[in-house]
């Protein structure tokens, strides 16, 4: 199917989901996940309206970042190795997978601007899974007080790639409470506004539970090579 009717059943449930939490849908960010498609189809993306991609490794992001340029807002979504942020970092407008320490040094020391940031956490604790402990997550946004350059704007996560509804939910609440836990402090360089959370098989649920932001990338773009 084309990119256009993929998206407008995509906000079609987004709009059904909205509407049973009393949440307006434009407060929902739709990221389309183009790391499995090619250049055309992440082009497609954008002239069906879709303002933001999402990709996880520095090649395929500089391969459409060459041809779509700033036409929309490029979000990093993958694992960051620390080595490959100079590759990355003067293309993206966000990148949702901090998730230690020395990638924060390494993207406040490699740019000369304020960078947008979602702390990835592993709600589910599978091992299989990057990002922080929740119990740790807290301490970490504090220390990075110091690097200016970096501004916490939410949160990241990546559920269990499950049908069960509840275990979903549960990850996805166990977010949200530590978003608000962030919010409570009122920390300058983490007013922690946005959760990333909840991808083609169970975004409804995720925006259901408090998203901003969806990462949807079969059920929008496909995953042809």
């Amino acid at each position: 199917m084309r990119v256009q009717e993929n998206l407008n059943m995509i906000k079609a449930n987004i709009d059904s989901a909205c509407e049973k939490v009393k949440r307006d849908p434009k407060d929902i960010r739709i990221i389309a996940v183009t790391k499995y498609v090619s250049i055309d189809r992440a082009a497609e993306a954008v002239e069906a309206g879709i303002l933001d991609l999402g990709e996880n490794r520095d090649e395929g992001l500089q391969a459409k970042w060459d041809v779509l340029k700033d036409k929309p807002t490029w979000h990093f979504i993958g694992t960051l190795q620390t080595r490959k942020v100079k590759n990355i970092i003067d293309k993206v407008d966000c990148i949702h997978s901090l998730d230690r320490l020395s990638l924060a040094k390494e993207i406040n020391k490699r740019t000369d601007k304020v960078v947008d940031c979602l702390v990835q956490v592993n709600v589910s604790g599978e091992e299989s899974k990057q990002g922080i402990d929740p119990n740790d997550a807290i301490e970490f946004i504090n220390a990075l007080k110091p690097l200016t350059n970096i501004r916490v704007i939410g949160l990241m996560t990546m559920a269990p790639f499950t049908s069960d509804e509840e275990i979903l939910r549960s990850s996805f609440k166990r977010l949200k409470g530590l978003q608000e836990q962030v919010q409570f402090l009122r920390l300058a360089h983490a007013p922690c506004n946005e959760l990333s959370m909840g991808m083609s098989n169970d975004f409804i649920i995720a925006i259901e539970e408090g998203a901003t932001m969806v990462r949807i990338g079969t059920a929008l773009v496909g995953n042809e090579s």
